[in-house]
């Protein structure tokens, strides 16, 4: 019998069996790295902007994974200013970078910083950034 002419239970067991077999699969396959962490952020006023110094935390193996991002967001998770990294930091961990002449929109009092790696995990959670004037 051909599957559209089988009765429905034999059907209903067959797409079970296919379904579990698909989960099975998934669970097998290696788990991504931990994404990458935000262990410490300070900012300082510079001129007419600021400058943002993140420290960094992540398993790099390699130019096949990295931390590559770090953004700033607004409270609204609108994205304020970004810090590619170009290279991978192996031996270098935890690592900070900086970024200056960040603008702020006016009357920013906190922001929040996020980090990406190269295979698409972000942080799990956002660091809050008090602004001081």
């Amino acid at each position: 019998m051909t599957p559209l002419h089988m009765p429905p239970l034999q059907t209903a067991a067959r797409l079970t069996r296919a379904m579990l077999t698909c989960v099975a699969v998934t669970l097998a396959l290696p788990a991504s790295a931990d994404a990458p962490v935000v262990t410490e952020v300070s900012v300082h006023k510079e001129g007419m902007g600021w400058r943002f110094f993140v420290t960094l935390q992540h398993a790099d193996t390699g130019w096949d994974h990295y931390v590559d991002v770090w953004d700033i967001l607004d409270a609204n998770g609108t994205v304020l200013a970004t810090r590619k990294l170009h290279h991978p930091h192996v031996q270098e961990q935890p690592f900070t970078r900086s970024l200056g002449s960040v603008i702020l929109p006016d009357g920013t009092r906190e922001v929040f910083v996020r980090a990406h790696c190269s295979d698409g995990e972000v942080s799990k959670t956002l660091v809050r950034v008090a602004i001081g004037f």
